[in-house]
């Protein structure tokens, strides 16, 4: 499996195909697989901070989810075929799991955009089990009642729809108690599942543009991430081009 190395964290450039190929396998196997998407944010949020790196690298699969990370790594002399989006990801998951009869679980997100989420699932997949869902708001002191939830209930796939960092470290503390063969971080896929966010068509996808559209839509809430942090963002590929970073070789496993 091809692996690349960059500002510390490992990335798989993959085709879609290739990780939904990778997941079914496991699956079946029984193997717990953990995946984990990339994006421009998470990594200005991860490049200082040592136990966020941890847990992207812990990941078995990491996937690029964000357009300007795909423009950022053949920028740096990196061949990445294409971009895979956590929801599209996502919305194939739920095609296996509706062919194959899994267990599915939904955890995070406001209690009605999750609500709502789990009764779309429930009616354009009926070939899947949903075990059961939750919302993203908790305490700390409440993480071991909901793992113990989730596994009485033993889904197959876990489906984590809570912010970074907060599901990286969830995930980093509790997989080896969850029984959830595959957990995948899916951060507001829940929102857009349910209609209370509007995805940007496909055109705007194609051309990089997602993020405007997300923008536009709550401009109060995202203008930071997105105005500010983009040019931070691309100060930081700039900074990497200029010092010819090795870090960002080409590994295959």
């Amino acid at each position: 499996m091809k692996e690349i190395r960059i500002f510390n964290i490992k990335v798989h450039p993959l085709l879609k195909a290739e990780f939904l190929d990778i997941v079914l396998t496991n699956l079946k196997k029984g193997n717990q697989i953990v995946q984990s998407g990339i994006n421009a944010a998470s990594i200005l949020e991860l490049i200082h901070n040592e136990a966020l790196i941890q847990a992207y690298n812990n990941s078995n699969l990491v996937n690029i989810d964000g357009m300007s990370v795909v423009w950022a790594l053949r920028f740096l002399g990196i061949d990445v075929p294409e971009r895979v989006a956590c929801p599209d990801l996502a919305d194939d998951i739920l095609k296996i799991a509706d062919k194959n009869n899994y267990r599915v679980f939904l955890f995070g997100a406001k209690e009605e955009s999750v609500t709502l989420s789990a009764r779309k699932v429930a009616k354009s997949y009926p070939g899947l089990i949903l075990s059961g869902h939750r919302n993203g708001y908790y305490n700390s002191d409440e993480e071991q009642l909901i793992v113990k939830m989730i596994n009485n209930v033993n889904p197959d796939i876990l489906f984590l729809g809570l912010p970074s960092p907060k599901k990286e470290f969830f995930v980093e503390k509790y997989k080896n108690q969850l029984n959830a063969r595959y957990i995948l971080g899916v951060g507001g896929y829940f929102d857009i599942l349910s209609g209370i966010t509007k995805r940007a068509p496909n055109w705007i996808q194609s051309i990089g543009m997602e993020w405007f559209f997300r923008f536009l839509q709550e401009p109060r809430r995202m203008w930071r991430r997105y105005l500010i942090g983009n040019s931070k963002f691309i100060w930081l590929v700039l900074k990497e081009k200029i010092k010819g970073s090795q870090k960002h070789k080409i590994y295959v496993k």
